[in-house]
């Protein structure tokens, strides 16, 4: 057995770890930790008591380094060494140590609290803190402090400071500000308190020259990560810089293996594509690493050979896989990151550059065994801008499983969880509400008996809804395969399921889901044939990777829980329903808005708010509601815009059976401005979207009636009372009131104001709908029942509304706030008058407006017979000439006035 850096430390290690329940282990990349600890701990009889778990944070990696330590024993994989990942097992009762995969763990305490069979666990590369990785070491150690003291923990990182993940594990509390230091290189100490032992291995590193692009304008980070750049810069491909990079390696004398690090699958075919023709010339070989390839394709990629080969690698390679005969490598500087989408909550996979951690990472590939080379097709400037680090998964993943699965482990409180860094309180809060509306927690965040049956299902949380649904209704088949595209999301090539169904046309579907079904089931029938399934617009890769995501999905679903549909319709209205609980936070109304140039296009209003744009792609139309099933955020210069990709029609009934909790069945008074009138509505509503709208008729006195009058009354107050009386005779009495209060208290009138109008006014909006209904009522008559006739009496004795003067004409009397009532009337409608009128039982004289035959006032006075007998004279002699046809006797105060004098109006 060859011997490795971390041969040395192993000792100590074991030693350390029979002394302490957990260990810190720090061995830089290629120094043996991932298949030598295990080995180790077998060694020193650790596993005397169970089994060694050793959680691995990639497939590909479990299952190469489960068969490396193997073959030391002389053994093969499912014996004393095995793995088990997401629907794959090789294991066996003799079995002692047990890659596995990150979820797997989490899922295994959900059956078993006290993961009884189990001695030690070893979580590897901790460094990169996936999320399962997080979930899981909190739960061990919650584990290990409780039923489980006798529990080893190992924690290998090759370049994160230990310190912070020492202290949590000894028990003091993680501190977010070493966390955050940690994660960023930043060197931050441990926090204080107790700590776990830490562990440090010297890696034999031999020195590697690094070689950067000389300009960003070609860099793979230009070519690949940025949307706005386009797809080359002339010539210049992402795969034509690896093909250019390893035809200088070969130029210069290339005497072992090349590492190529590419972001994914798709980029290691268009490259083994672009060297293919150097490979033949140079007599090279040209061999692929992801986690989609077979075990005999990987084991060719890690394998010796006789040779020289050119591995084209995802970041797989850039830790655990350790492959012997890299003198050199290429490096992207890309990866696939982990991600979700926000619409969704689905995972995803995008495009990034990587860290400098990482860059520094896939470089020591190089110089494990002698001096080597790493050509990096970034420059310099690009590498010192990038984060030491890539921000933990738990910062940026959706939670909703994660939340799922705790609450399953009976963590009551999640924030109060021992996190080794707690998540964002607002990514908790919306995963809880998701698995809620799901029907997985009740409303105390319980675990529901659906949500422990979508806990059977290594799925997203939507995905495994869908799922229980289908077995509900009879179609578990279906559900699976529907749960398998959803996570696929393309299955068409280029376009996705819609282009990949629409190769016979463009016929309409009620489902985008249930169209790419249909593809995938004559894929099926032409059993995946790769000609046959590209005819049909299928990618064959894709179109396997569903096939083999619903398999393993059918063995745990249960076919026999409701009985089949017996009819075409009924199982594609069940494969709908069952879309439709996966996703019911996405209900929209389907609608076509005419733009800017008179087009129609398809938009969605989404039951959560806001709209988005149906997918000119999607086969799904002329139907009313809809869920969308896919969501995506597309850039457009310095705006974005919500599309939808894909969309499934849905029945408002369907609603109303599953989702009662999310409808309101509401009655709202309601105000037209254009037809001034109340509308009542009765609306039935899932979250902000109208399902139904009816106008029921008014029942007298009833709720509907009394809310009637309530808008109406409030929108009658604020156009004014005014807009209801007739001319100014309203605002006359009032006045006439307020005098006779002000000034005969004894009367006993009440206060009869702004306020009694106002409520005259409400009480006429009664049985009322309209502005025109109360025009056309009496609001006057109404104010002034407010008196008894008694106090109505009173009123027009002491303010009358009008005197007779001695001619028989009656002229009105003005009634001013502040000011005596006044009279105006031609000066000759007063001859005969020796007195001027008095008002409130002779309290208050009025005030004479006495006006010459053309109405304009030649005299204002409150004394008539002081008028009569010191201005008069002079006055009517001016009078007389101006209107000799006018009488204007010597006596006025006792002449005979003019007859049948009309009464002048104010």
């Amino acid at each position: 057995m060859q011997p490795l850096p971390i041969d040395p430390i192993l000792p100590d290690l074991c030693a350390t770890l029979r002394a302490h329940p957990s260990v810190v282990l720090e061995a830089p990349p290629g120094a043996g930790k991932t298949t030598r600890v295990p080995r180790a701990l077998l060694d020193a009889g650790f596993a005397e008591r169970g089994e060694i778990l050793v959680l691995e944070p990639r497939r590909l990696a479990a299952r190469l380094s489960a068969r490396r330590v193997a073959e030391e024993l002389g053994e093969r994989v499912g014996e004393t060494v095995g793995y088990t990942m997401r629907f794959e097992e090789a294991a066996g009762p003799a079995t002692r140590i047990r890659f596995v995969t990150e979820g797997v763990l989490t899922r295994r305490l959900l059956v078993d609290h006290e993961l009884r069979g189990v001695s030690a666990v070893v979580l590897d590369e901790f460094h990169e803190r996936h999320l399962a990785g997080d979930v899981a070491l909190a739960l061990l150690r919650r584990l290990q402090r409780g039923a489980r003291p006798d529990l080893r923990i190992v924690v290998m990182s090759a370049t994160l400071d230990a310190g912070p993940i020492a202290a949590f594990l000894g028990g003091a509390p993680a501190q977010p500000a070493a966390l955050a230091g940690a994660a960023e290189g930043l060197g931050a100490p441990a926090a204080p308190g107790p700590m776990a032992p830490i562990v440090r291995a010297e890696g034999r590193m031999f020195d590697v020259a690094i070689e950067h692009l000389p300009s960003a304008r070609a860099s793979a980070a230009a070519l690949a990560g940025d949307r706005r750049a386009p797809a080359h810069w002339g010539d210049r491909t992402l795969e034509s810089l690896v093909a250019s990079s390893v035809k200088q390696l070969v130029d210069e004398g290339l005497d072992g293996d090349v590492l190529v690090f590419l972001p994914g699958s798709a980029e290691i075919r268009r490259s083994m594509e672009a060297c293919a023709a150097l490979a033949r010339s140079a007599d090279l070989l040209l061999l692929p690493l992801h986690g989609s390839l077979s075990t005999a394709e990987q084991d060719r990629a890690v394998r010796p050979a006789e040779r020289r080969k050119i591995i084209l690698s995802t970041n797989v390679a850039e830790t655990s896989v350790t492959i012997d005969g890299v003198v050199a490598v290429i490096d992207s500087g890309l990866a696939r990151v982990a991600a979700h989408a926000p619409w969704s909550g689905l995972p995803t996979l995008r495009v990034a550059p990587i860290a400098r951690a990482s860059a520094a990472q896939r470089a020591g590939r190089a110089g494990r065994t002698r001096p080597g080379r790493c050509l990096r097709l970034y420059t310099r400037g690009d590498l010192s801008s990038r984060p030491e680090h890539e921000a933990p998964e738990i910062r940026r993943l959706d939670l909703a499983e994660t939340v799922l699965e705790l609450c399953a482990a009976g963590v009551a409180d999640l924030e109060g969880f021992g996190w080794l860094e707690a998540p964002p309180p607002a990514a908790l809060t919306a995963a809880e509400a998701l698995l809620v509306r799901l029907g997985a927690l009740d409303e105390r965040r319980r675990v529901t008996p659906t949500g422990r049956r979508m806990l059977r299902f290594p799925a997203h949380p939507r995905q495994a809804r869908m799922i229980v649904e289908a077995e509900r209704r009879g179609v578990a088949d279906d559900g699976c395969a529907l749960a398998a595209l959803v996570a696929e999301r393309d299955l068409g090539a280029p376009g996705g399921p819609r282009e990949a169904h629409g190769r016979r046309g463009d016929a309409r579907h009620s489902s985008d889901l249930l169209a790419a079904l249909q593809a995938f089931e004559e894929a099926a029938r032409a059993r995946f044939a790769a000609d046959r399934l590209r005819w049909l617009g299928v990618d064959p890769a894709r179109a396997l990777a569903v096939e083999r995501t619903r398999k393993q999905l059918a063995r745990l679903a249960d076919p026999r829980r409701a009985a089949p549909p017996e009819t075409a319709e009924a199982r594609e209205v069940a494969q709908r329903i069952a879309i439709l609980t996966g996703y019911p936070d996405r209900v929209g109304r389907l609608r076509r808005p005419a733009n800017a140039s008179g087009r129609s296009g398809r938009e969605i209003v989404l039951a959560a708010g806001g709209t988005a744009a149906l997918s000119e792609a999607s086969a799904v139309d002329d139907v009313d509601l809809v869920v969308a099933v896919d969501i995506e955020e597309r850039s457009e210069g310095r705006s974005a815009r919500t599309v939808v990709r894909a969309a499934s029609a849905i029945e408002a009934d369907w609603l109303l059976d599953l989702f009662t909790d999310a409808i309101r069945d509401t009655t709202e008074a309601t105000w037209s401005a254009a037809a001034e009138r109340v509308e009542v509505v009765r609306r039935l509503s899932y979250d902000a979207l109208v399902l139904d709208e009816a106008r029921p008729a008014l029942d007298a006195g009833g709720p509907l009636s009394r809310a009637a009058a309530r808008e109406l009354a409030a929108q009658a107050r604020a156009k004014g009372w005014r807009a209801f009386a007739h001319g100014d005779a309203l605002d006359r009495w009032l006045a006439r009131v307020a005098f006779v209060r002000a000034h005969c208290p004894d009367a006993g009138l009440p206060d009869v104001g702004e306020g009694a109008v106002l409520t005259a006014l409400a009480g006429l909006c009664e049985g009322r709908r309209s502005f025109a209904e109360l025009r056309d009522a009496d609001l006057s008559g109404a104010v002034h029942a407010s008196l008894s006739p008694a106090q109505a009496r009173a009123l027009a004795e002491l303010a009358p509304e009008a005197i007779t003067l001695p001619g028989g004409r009656r002229a009105r009397l003005e009634y001013t706030a502040g000011a005596p009532p006044s009279l105006a009337s031609r000066l000759q409608d007063f001859f005969g008058m020796a007195e001027g009128p008095r008002v409130a039982g002779g309290r208050v004289p009025v005030v004479l407006h006495l006006c010459a035959p053309n109405q304009r006032p030649v005299q204002v006075t409150t004394d008539l017979s002081g008028f009569w007998a010191r201005h008069y004279p002079a006055i009517a002699k001016e009078l007389r000439r101006r209107y000799p046809k006018h009488a204007w006797p010597d006596d006025p105060a006792h002449a005979a006035p003019p007859s049948r004098a009309p009464l002048r109006k104010a």
